[in-house]
C-alpha cells in the first residue's frame, strides 16, 4: 500500500518540480541580464556596449533544467533523471567532439568552454542518479555522507604524515627537474607565497575560529614595511624581515582590541572594515606610502651579501663568480622560490607544534565554544590577541617576500579580493588543516596560472567550487575537527569509572 502510495503522488510531484525550475531559470535570467548580458569593450577611442543576451537565455534554461534533473533524483525519480542527463551529456559531448557544421544549430554557447560545463553538469547529475538508483532510496545523497567524508579526510591526512618527507624532497629538488623551466618555478613561487598566507590565516580562522575578512591589511604592512625600511634606510632583506614582522604583528594587536567581544557576522564586518582602512590610509597618505603610485625600485635580496648581478662593481663578489658557474638570471628566481619555500615550512611547523601547546589547546577550545572556554578559566582576551598576532606575523613575513620578489608595491595588490582568495584557501581546503590549506592553494592559485586562455571564467569557476563545497563539505575538503592532543588515544582502552 505504502509503495503504491508512493507510485500516484509522483505524477503530482512532476508540475511542482515544472514549476520550481521555470521559477530557477526566470530568477537567473533577472539577475545575470545586467551583470552578464552586458559588457564593456575598450576601444581606442572610448568604452562601448555589446549584448550577450542569447548566452544569457541559454544560461537561464540551463539552470531551470539543472533544477529540474537534480529534482528529479530528490523525489524519487532517479531513473528519469538519469535518463535525461545521459541525453544532454551524451549529445552535447558528440557535437562538440564530432559535430562539424552541427556546431552552429545545436551548441547554445559560442565558447566552447562553457558547452563543456553543460557536459560536466549532466554528467554530476547522472553519477547523483545512478548512486540512488544502486542505493534504491530514491535520493541522490548517501545517509552518512558527512561520516564518509570525514573519514576519507581523515585517512588522507594520516597519509600525508608519511607522505610529508617526500614531498617536501620533491618541493627542494623541483628546479631542477627537467620539466621545470622559469615559468613553472615562479608559478610554484607563487603558489608557495599563498600556502604562507593559508598557513597564517589558518592560525586565526581555523584554530582560533575567528572570522578575519581583513588579513590582506597585515600583507600589506608587511610588504609597506619592508619596502620602506629598504628603500629609505638601506636596511638589508634579512634584518627588514623580522621587523615587518613585528610591526605587522602589533597591528594584529590593534585589531584584536576592538574586537574582543564580537563574534561571527560582527566580527567579520569590523575586519573587513579594518582591512579596508589600511588601503585608503596607503593610497591617502601619499607623503609617506607614495600614494597609489606607491613604492619603486624595493631592493631586491641577495645570498647572504653577495648579489646576483651580472657585472658587480669592481672588487666585490657575485653569486655565479663565487660558485664558479655561468651566470644566468634563473639563479634569482631559483633563489626566491627556495626563500619562500623556507618561510612557508617555517610556518606550517611553528603552526604544527604551537597547536600542541596550551595555547594552541586554548585557541580549539575558544573556536569551539568560547562560553565553555571562559567557564573553564582560559582567558579569552589574551587567546584572541596571540592568535590574531601570531596570525598577522605570518602575514607580515609573507608581504615582505612580495615586496621583495616584485620590487615594487602599491595599495592595488591588496584589496578585499585577495583576502577573500586567501580565505577561501582556508575554507576550501579545511579551517584547521595543514595539508589542506596547500592542497587548495595549488588548486585556486597554480592551476589557474597554467591555463591563463581561460582567465575570463576563473571568477565563475572559483564561485561555482565555493558553492559545491558550501552544500557538501561545509568544513572544507580535509576539515577533521578532531582534538590535537587526547588524554586516550582513538581505539585505546577507556578510562576506568571512579570508584564510590
Amino acid at each position: 500500500m505504502v509503495a503504491r502510495a508512493e507510485a500516484l503522488a509522483k505524477p503530482l510531484v512532476i508540475p511542482t518540480l515544472l514549476k520550481q525550475s521555470i521559477g530557477a531559470a526566470l530568477i537567473a535570467l533577472v539577475l545575470t541580464s545586467l551583470i552578464v548580458g552586458i559588457k564593456t569593450v575598450d576601444t581606442n577611442e572610448a568604452l562601448s556596449f555589446t549584448t550577450r543576451f542569447p548566452s544569457v537565455a541559454w544560461a537561464s534554461i540551463g539552470v531551470g533544467l539543472a533544477y529540474l534533473g537534480f529534482g528529479l533524483v530528490r523525489s524519487g525519480m532517479p531513473l528519469a533523471g538519469l535518463i535525461a542527463s545521459l541525453a544532454v551529456g551524451v549529445a552535447q559531448a558528440s557535437v562538440l567532439l564530432w559535430g562539424g557544421p552541427a556546431k552552429e544549430l545545436y551548441l547554445p554557447f559560442e565558447d566552447p568552454v562553457v558547452n563543456w560545463v553543460v557536459v560536466l553538469v549532466a554528467g554530476v547529475i547522472a553519477i547523483r542518479a545512478a548512486l540512488a538508483l544502486r542505493r534504491g532510496d530514491g535520493t541522490g545523497a548517501a545517509p552518512a555522507g558527512t561520516a564518509l567524508g570525514d573519514r576519507i579526510a581523515r585517512k588522507f591526512n594520516q597519509a600525508s604524515r608519511l607522505l610529508a618527507p617526500l614531498l617536501i624532497a620533491f618541493a627542494i629538488t623541483m628546479p631542477f627537474l627537467p620539466f621545470a623551466d622559469r615559468r613553472f618555478v615562479d608559478v610554484a613561487t607563487l603558489v608557495s607565497t599563498y600556502v604562507m598566507l593559508g598557513w597564517g590565516l589558518n592560525i586565526v580562522v581555523g584554530l582560533a575560529g575567528l572570522l578575519d575578512l581583513g588579513y590582506v591589511a597585515f600583507y600589506a604592512v608587511g610588504a609597506y614595511s619592508y619596502s620602506m625600511f629598504a628603500t629609505y634606510l638601506g636596511l638589508s632583506f634579512w634584518l627588514c624581515l623580522p621587523l615587518a614582522g613585528m610591526i605587522a604583528a602589533s597591528f594584529g594587536v590593534l585589531l584584536g582590541f576592538p574586537v574582543l567581544r564580537l563574534r561571527g557576522d560582527y566580527l567579520a564586518i569590523v575586519t573587513l572594515g579594518f582591512g579596508e582602512m589600511v588601503r585608503l590610509i596607503l593610497i591617502n597618505w601619499w607623503w609617506f606610502t607614495g600614494g597609489p603610485n606607491g613604492i619603486n625600485n624595493v631592493p631586491r635580496p641577495s645570498f647572504f651579501g653577495i648579489p646576483f648581478e651580472r657585472n658587480p662593481p669592481e672588487g666585490t663578489w657575485s653569486f655565479h663568480k663565487l660558485f664558479g658557474i655561468e651566470y644566468s638570471s634563473n639563479h634569482r628566481v631559483v633563489f626566491l622560490y627556495y626563500l619562500i619555500l623556507g618561510l612557508a615550512l617555517l610556518t606550517c611547523l611553528f603552526s604544527y607544534r604551537i597547536r600542541r601547546l596550551p595555547i594552541g589547546r586554548a585557541w580549539e577550545a575558544l573556536r569551539e565554544d568560547e562560553t565553555a572556554c571562559r567557564a573553564l578559566g582560559i582567558n579569552p582576551t589574551n587567546t584572541k590577541l596571540t592568535a590574531f598576532a601570531i596570525g598577522a606575523m605570518f602575514g607580515g613575513f609573507a608581504g615582505s617576500f612580495f615586496a621583495t620578489r616584485q620590487g615594487f608595491v602599491s595599495p592595488e595588490s591588496f584589496t578585499f579580493l585577495e583576502s577573500a582568495v586567501i580565505l577561501a584557501i582556508v575554507v576550501l581546503g579545511g579551517m584547521g588543516s595543514q595539508v589542506g590549506v596547500a592542497l587548495a592553494a595549488i588548486v585556486l592559485i597554480g592551476v589557474p596560472e597554467f591555463f591563463r586562455e581561460l582567465a575570463g571564467y576563473r571568477m565563475l569557476a572559483f564561485g561555482i567550487g565555493m558553492v559545491l563545497i558550501m552544500i557538501w563539505r561545509p568544513r572544507g575538503l580535509l576539515a577533521v575537527r578532531d582534538p590535537t592532543i587526547r588524554l586516550h588515544p582513538r581505539g585505546g582502552p577507556e578510562p576506568e569509572p571512579a570508584k564510590p
